[in-house]
């Protein structure tokens, strides 16, 4: 990653770039995400029957407002943050590319990110789901979507009405205070510790390979042509998706405020956990897998391209 080699590049710059990666890639990949959580929270009623269908049956992106509003701030902070952990973790003006380092740096981006993502992912999430539990009343009416060999679960007087972001944060201070948009902040920082962690390290090394050479600082110093960082960004970013997909799973659920007919609450981590596995059996840690690494793998290129192209720096240069 040039831009992170290089300690000239000042924090401001770093944030731009973060920010700028996380609107251009959620905007790609939004529909994937949405297409996540939904296959993540289905428990009895068989809504979707996989990615695909839940894309085609899905109109509207409920959710994306917020989420194009809050990744900036919170892809601002993963991205600079790791590259502050990494110079401070520097010797001689050298970012040091051995893998504790690099892991250690992760661990303090994934930490500090928590401070927006909790909330943007608490409003996230209700708006998304909103759409299944719209189709779960509408298959209760008709009789369709019920658990296979039993009844249909009794219908609702009334469809579930859709949530807005403003409505949900209104809400949410006045019956339980700041507190209530970080439900699940525990959750949240249990899936973007290990995530930073795997990440980092491993984009560093794949951005790294062929560049190889006797003295091993220039290696690292060297630029990756643009193509290596994206490709790079893409793998390194499905890998560390899918690791951590169960606690994602764990994580989603824990901060869905609204409920289907029959289907689970949970008091906290190890009650969640235990729920799933008893009720719903091992594989249903890993549902939205294949939803999640489409959604990180491009969003995490595209991060990685935006750094090197060095777009923060260019618009500070600008205004400068």
């Amino acid at each position: 990653l040039p831009h992170q080699d290089n300690l000239i590049t000042t924090l401001p710059a770093k944030l731009i770039n973060g920010g700028v990666a996380g609107l251009v890639g959620v905007t790609c990949v939004f529909p994937i995400d949405l297409a996540k959580t939904r296959l993540q929270n289905q428990q009895g009623i068989q809504v979707y029957k996989g990615m695909l269908d839940c894309l085609a049956k899905t109109v509207r992106s409920e959710g994306a407002a917020v989420n194009l509003t809050l990744v900036t701030p919170e892809k601002a902070i993963k991205l600079a943050a790791n590259d502050v952990f990494r110079q401070k973790l520097s010797k001689d003006a050298v970012i040091i590319n051995l893998i504790p380092s690099l892991v250690l740096a992760g661990c303090g981006a994934g930490t500090c990110q928590v401070v927006v993502t909790t909330p943007m992912e608490m409003l996230k999430i209700q708006l998304q789901d909103a759409g299944r539990l719209g189709e779960l009343f509408t298959g209760c009416c008709s009789g369709a979507g019920s658990i296979a060999g039993g009844p249909p679960p009794p219908a609702r007087s009334a469809p579930p009405q859709r949530p807005s972001a403003t409505g949900i944060t209104v809400e949410l201070l006045k019956t339980r205070g700041l507190a209530g948009l970080y439900r699940g902040a525990g959750a949240t920082l249990m899936r973007d510790v290990p995530f930073s962690m795997i990440y980092f390290p491993l984009f560093a090394n794949l951005n790294a390979l062929g560049r190889d050479s006797a003295d091993g600082q220039a290696a690292v110093q060297a630029q990756a042509p643009f193509w290596q960082s994206f490709v790079a960004g893409c793998s390194a970013g499905s890998v560390a998706a899918v690791a951590v997909t169960p606690l994602d799973v764990i994580k989603t659920r824990l901060q869905t405020l609204q409920k289907g007919e029959g289907e689970d609450t949970y008091r906290g981590i190890i009650d969640c956990t235990r729920r799933i596995m008893t009720r719903e059996g091992p594989s249903a840690f890993l549902k939205g897998a294949t939803c999640r690494a489409l959604v990180i793998a491009p969003l995490f290129g595209i991060a990685q391209g935006v750094y090197f192209l060095g777009v923060g720096e260019t618009v500070l240069g600008l205004l400068g």
